[in-house]
């Protein structure tokens, strides 16, 4: 039955989305940041524990467009709250972990719940709220988000001085407590397909994670990323012949036909490229390259989530009153630029420059990220909102994937010393392009509805 949307509900879909949004990013920072905490408990090598951290993206990237397709069949809040609690229950078992390979496992669960929470949660707020209060949900979203990644490392680094390793995995009860505390709020959106299409579903995922996968090896073992890419390849081929002219593919051709979405995406995947090269390539220039303290790393670094926080809540005031393209192309300049100055800039040992660059790349990040966001999912038909979540966050950790690929590479092929100088540079060729693709869509948009139906 239609409805207007209600203030309340509305409210309470908001703490649900954002709580459960909050969770997947706090748990990837504070495992991060204990690697090397579990690496001594486990006394396993650098090598092997830093699958703690590839198998929980493993289980996103693997997770993301078949948790969208089966939501269309059996409900999107019905499969929001699985992952919620899937999440929840691995989380107990990466506490309860007594060897390593087991809290492996247990994280790549912990992925696949994630996965159905990222791909799901704008969706839901889409029917809860409309598209007239969508963007300021965004752009509470990217808030939560910028400031959970702040967050993260001090808060694995306080559970650290006090406790053991498993706690950081405990702490999320409360926070899983109170977003199914809010989850009835959550709207019952009917289902839009009578069956699941299982095989296009497992081939999509081994695709995916074999891809990843590849990605992944490329720095360390080639002949085994080799592997995964040949194995990958005939997957990718069968799916693609499966979906093509199939009405609601699990592989979202009829979305990526569409020229404002397939704008977003490519721009979406560019911006996340230079966002990863950059996170990654800022510490090691400070400390390899300078030489200064950890202390120094974090004094920079929290620069850019800081400046993303403050400027994801007026991104979108400035897509309602510009239209979405203009924040999204001044954003990739600006992150662009931000990165770039820290790749140039003569520092003679003062590190505040680096600062001001990254001060300036999450400026210009909160202002691109919001309303591409929009873009991509008020493109979209209704129907297929939570298609249109699953391939969002599928062209975010695409673009994190192979800024890091790209980094490890650099790194590799360069000396310590200008290596990370060089990773700034191409992330910052990358940000441009996010802005120069945007720019294909200047003029072009036509003004969001200003009703949907929320569905109670």
């Amino acid at each position: 039955m239609n409805a207007a949307p209600n203030p309340l509900r509305g409210a309470a879909s908001i703490l649900a989305v954002l709580s459960a949004m909050a969770l997947v990013v706090l748990d990837a920072g504070i495992a991060n940041i204990a690697l090397p905490t579990i690496g001594t408990a486990f006394a396993a090598s650098p090598a092997h524990v830093i699958l703690v951290v590839s198998a929980y993206q493993l289980g996103l990237v693997m997770g993301l467009l078949p948790c969208a397709h089966a939501a269309e069949r059996f409900g999107y809040r019905r499969l929001f709250v699985l992952g919620l609690c899937l999440f929840a229950a691995a989380s107990l078992l990466c506490a309860l972990s007594s060897s390593l390979m087991m809290l492996v496992a247990a994280r790549f669960v912990q992925g696949l719940g994630g996965a159905a929470i990222m791909a799901l949660g704008i969706a839901l707020l889409r029917f809860a709220l409309g598209p007239d209060r969508l963007a300021s949900a965004i752009s509470w979203n990217a808030l939560t988000v910028a400031l959970c990644a702040a967050a993260a490392p001090i808060a694995g680094a306080l559970i650290l001085s006090v406790g053991q390793w498993p706690w950081l995995f405990l702490v999320n009860a409360p926070i899983v407590a109170i977003a199914l505390a809010a989850a009835p709020a959550l709207p019952r959106i009917p289902p839009t397909r009578p069956t699941t299409d299982w095989a296009a579903a497992a081939l999509l995922a081994s695709a995916a994670g074999l891809f990843f996968s590849a990605a992944e090896l490329s720095c360390v073992q080639p002949t085994a990323a080799m592997l995964c890419a040949c194995a990958a390849a005939p997957c990718a081929t069968m799916l693609v012949r499966r979906e093509r002219g199939r009405n609601g593919p699990v592989l979202p051709i009829d979305l990526i036909a569409l020229r404002p979405f397939r704008i977003a995406a490519i721009a979406s995947f560019c911006c996340f490229v230079g966002q990863s090269a950059g996170l990654l390539a800022l510490p090691f220039y400070i400390q390899s390259g300078l030489g200064r303290s950890a202390a120094s790393v974090g004094s920079v670094m929290i620069c850019w989530p800081l400046t993303v926080a403050l400027t994801s809540r007026i991104a979108h005031q400035l897509a309602d009153r510009f239209g979405s393209a203009v924040p999204c192309v001044a954003g990739g300049l600006l992150l662009a630029a931000g990165l770039l100055l820290a790749a140039t800039w003569p520092l003679e040992g003062n590190v505040v420059p680096l600062g001001l660059g990254a001060a300036l790349s999450g400026l210009g990040f909160g202002l691109f990220q919001v309303p591409n966001n929009r873009t991509m999912f008020l493109t979209a038909p209704a129907d297929r909102s939570a298609v249109a979540g699953g391939l969002q966050g599928s062209a975010r950790l695409a673009g994190q994937t192979a800024g890091s690929v790209i980094t490890g590479l650099l790194f590799a092929a360069l000396p310590a010393a200008i290596a990370p100088r060089f990773a700034l540079g191409l992330g910052a060729s990358f940000a441009l392009g996010a802005a120069l693709v945007s720019a294909l869509a200047l003029g072009r948009e036509k003004p969001a509805p200003r009703k949907l139906a929320s569905i109670s």
